[in-house]
């Protein structure tokens, strides 16, 4: 490493974005995501970059750990995680009942995976500058890519038309409560950006009511794959009964019911795939459901908490060698987070799954060109030195004041559902 190219600076930019009123298990969106875009810099200039969870628990970890970069090579992966870890590992502590009911339902958000998010989200811009540093794409720093497009599928989201403190004009999509809504809702979607498969984030209303929207999909998109996720909000009971409605016509089922022994009493009964996020989220909840025999099936992983590009294709080997699926998870992201998950999937061969992504729920981009193109429901691996992406610097300058403004400093489905339903509890499962 020359001089020139050690790490002399991180910028941390905390950014907020419009989101619409999309239901869950856990309640409903708040009017604004939070993100942070990470800026990592050499001495010569060079800058790397990254976008990962914008809470300010996390915000607080990132600043901790920043000044442990300084002097770094942008190739030293192995030492800045050391250093990280050093910093930010948290003390040991029992979680309240209601922590791990939300942490249950968003893992990128406890305590335990601070380590975990802190180094992807330095190892993302780092690995950005490698690229640029090789005149090389990411995907080529992890071995070079399988396939030159990623697959990704329609999330659909029950919702009412607008927030109901109305902080800006109406989302474009509306209203969808109802089957019929539901799938015009997903032919907009399928219009736009040409998906192949449909996912339904379920949970939030009554099972039947959920059940009957996908019957209603599968009838308007006849051969297309589909998928349903309660967030672990059905009983095992709910989950076998709504199962065999919806029987032949899942690709998978994903978390219906809590815990791994709850989705494991499911897989002794359903003979349709389990897949997760929630209780296959670190290496030690793997080993935990290789001994249970594997009743996840699916490994749904995302690299802002599973510990960077890296981890996750370890995990891939892993899903190999158990015979296990594999896709991606997400949360409401602009275009860095997507193009770090396309050059991941590009990069690993057994992908079996198109992956999630909220892309289409968000309006704002910060990345320069404006948002990027999905085309038959896929994206396009970059080609160019590092993610192939830069910052718009308006956009970044506009999305950190909404930020300054919008009074957000954590998620808070919960709350934000109370404002519609003060009796709302949260308390799982709630079918």
């Amino acid at each position: 490493m020359t001089p020139s190219h050690a790490i002399r600076h991180v910028r941390i930019t905390p950014i907020a974005f419009r989101d619409p009123p999309l239901l869950n298990a856990a309640g409903i969106h708040e009017p604004w995501a939070l993100r942070a875009v990470i800026e990592i810099e050499t001495a010569s200039g060079l800058v790397g970059i990254n976008e990962t969870y914008g809470d300010l628990p996390m915000l607080q970890a990132l600043a901790k750990a920043a000044p442990a970069l300084q002097g770094l090579s942008p190739w030293a992966l192995n030492e800045m995680e050391s250093r990280v870890a050093a910093l930010v590992t948290p003390p040991v502590q029992a979680p309240s009942e209601f922590l791990t009911q939300q942490v249950s339902l968003a893992p990128g958000t406890h305590v335990s995976k601070t380590v975990a998010k802190v180094v992807s989200a330095f190892e993302v811009a780092m690995l950005d500058l490698q690229g640029q540093l090789a005149q090389a794409p990411v995907v080529d720093l992890l071995g070079g890519a399988a396939r030159d497009r990623v697959p990704y599928s329609a999330y659909l989201f029950f919702k009412p038309a607008e927030h109901i403190d109305r902080p800006y004009a109406p989302d474009p999509w509306g209203e969808a409560l109802t089957p019929d809504q539901l799938v015009a809702q997903a032919q907009r979607m399928i219009d736009q950006y040409g998906f192949q498969s449909i996912k339904l984030k379920a949970g939030a209303l009554p099972p039947e009511q959920e059940a009957a929207g996908m019957l209603a999909l599968a009838r308007a998109f006849p051969g297309t794959p589909l998928r349903i996720d309660p967030n672990a909000n059905w009983s095992v009971a709910t989950s076998l009964k709504i199962v065999e409605q919806l029987h032949g016509l899942l690709e998978y089922y994903e978390d219906p019911a809590p815990g791994l022994d709850g989705m494991a009493a499911v897989a002794r009964a359903c003979d349709v795939p389990l897949a997760t996020n929630m209780v296959v989220t670190d290496f030690a909840e793997f080993r935990r459901n290789t001994e249970l025999g594997c009743p996840v099936r699916i490994v749904l992983s995302d690299h802002h908490y599973w510990g960077g590009l890296r981890a996750t294709q370890r995990l891939s080997t892993l899903c190999r060698t158990f015979d296990l699926g594999l896709s991606m998870h997400s949360n409401s992201h602009l275009g860095i987070s997507l193009t770090a998950m396309t050059h991941l999937c590009a990069s690993v061969p057994q992908l079996t799954y198109a992956c999630d992504t909220h892309y289409p729920w968000q309006d704002d981009e910060v990345v320069s060109g404006g948002r990027l193109k999905l085309e038959h429901g896929s994206l396009r691996v970059p080609t160019a030195p590092g993610l192939g992406v830069t910052l718009d610097r308006d956009a970044l300058a506009r999305l950190h004041d909404n930020y300054l403004r919008c009074g957000i400093r954590h998620r808070d489905d919960l709350g934000q559902m109370r404002k519609y339903d003060p009796s709302f509890t949260g308390i799982q499962p709630r079918f």
